[in-house]
This record gives C-alpha cells, sequence and structure tokens, in this order.
C-alpha cells in the first residue's frame, strides 16, 4: 500500500503513495507560506498594534480559525481555483513553455486545481489557527523582560528576536504543529 501508485479495484491493488505524496507536498507548501504569514499577524497584535485594534482583529482570527475546512476547500474549488488559473497559471505557461525542467510544471490546461493551489487555500486555512495561538503564546512572556530590553535600547524587532522568541519557542512550535496537523488532516 506505501509503496505502490496503482489504484485498480477491479484488480484488488490499492496504491496510497500518490496520495501520500499530495498530502506531504501540499502542507509543507502551506507551513511554508503560513509560518511566516502567521508570525507576522501574532508580531503585529502583540506588539505593534494599537490598542483599539488589537481585540477586534484577534476576535476576527479566531473566527477565522472556527470556519470549518470544508468551507475553505469549496471557496478555493469554486474561486479561487479559476483565480489562479486565469492570472497565475496562464501567464506562468507562456512564460515557462520550452524552459527544461520548469516546462513541465505548468503543463496540461489551466485549470486552477493542482498542487500549488492546493497549498495555498491549506495555507490560508491555517493561517488563523497558527496566529492565533502564536499570539497567545507571545502574550505569556513576562513584561518584565520585554521591558528591560526596551530600557536597555533594544528595538521592536530585537526585543521580538531575542527576548519573545526563545522565552516561547516551545509554545510557537507547538503552534505550528498544530497548524500543520490541520493541513494534513
Amino acid at each position: 500500500f506505501l509503496t505502490s501508485t496503482v489504484w485498480d479495484p477491479v484488480q484488488d491493488e490499492y496504491g496510497g503513495l500518490v496520495m501520500i505524496y499530495g498530502t506531504l507536498a501540499t502542507s509543507i507548501i502551506a507551513l511554508l507560506i503560513a509560518v511566516p504569514v502567521s508570525f507576522g499577524i501574532a508580531l503585529f497584535l502583540t506588539e505593534l498594534s494599537p490598542a483599539w485594534l488589537k481585540r477586534p482583529l484577534g476576535t476576527a482570527i479566531e473566527l477565522l480559525a472556527a470556519v470549518p475546512s470544508i468551507v475553505y476547500g469549496m471557496w478555493g474549488l469554486l474561486v479561487f481555483g479559476p483565480v489562479l488559473a486565469t492570472y497565475v497559471q496562464q501567464p506562468l505557461q507562456t512564460l515557462l513553455t520550452g524552459v527544461p525542467y520548469l516546462g513541465a510544471f505548468v503543463s496540461g490546461p489551466p485549470v486552477g486545481i493542482g498542487i500549488l493551489s492546493a497549498g495555498i487555500i491549506l495555507a490560508i486555512m491555517i493561517i488563523p489557527f497558527i496566529s492565533a495561538v502564536m499570539r497567545d503564546v507571545f502574550e505569556v512572556t513576562p513584561p518584565l523582560l520585554k521591558e528591560s530590553a526596551y530600557g536597555l535600547g533594544a528595538t521592536t524587532w530585537e526585543v521580538v528576536s531575542k527576548v519573545v522568541l526563545p522565552y516561547t519557542k516551545t509554545g510557537v512550535i507547538g503552534g505550528i504543529m498544530l497548524g500543520r496537523g490541520r493541513a494534513i488532516g
């Protein structure tokens, strides 16, 4: 099952390698997109946003995290797929046709449904989830540590990279793994 690519119910052959590859490829693409975006959102919400914006934006992100996966999937199939086919796939085909190795990635009809679009849709689905977890983890950092770093003349980025991230490293990794689990599932 794990090493065969043949799926033929008539011959009673069931190979799951293609499905496993597709799941891993789309979840890796989703994580490559979602982790930096989620980090930026969480950083903005905890360190940079004005007080009047923190609560409504945080609530909006938590509401987006509660949207069922099927809703994101149907939106991707019916709305995002055709947009991707028209504005991304067709220009890439004209640009990369005839280029060795890269031309194979954009060959075929531009339908907007594939590994890239699935990865992007999964990224859109897990961004609110990872952002909410990262925001909650960043807020756990003791204010005394951050204020001490600011008092020594550290910039916001230095405080985040040298104080907040080392303090919350395990929580951030946990949030990323939860997002990965949702993307794989």
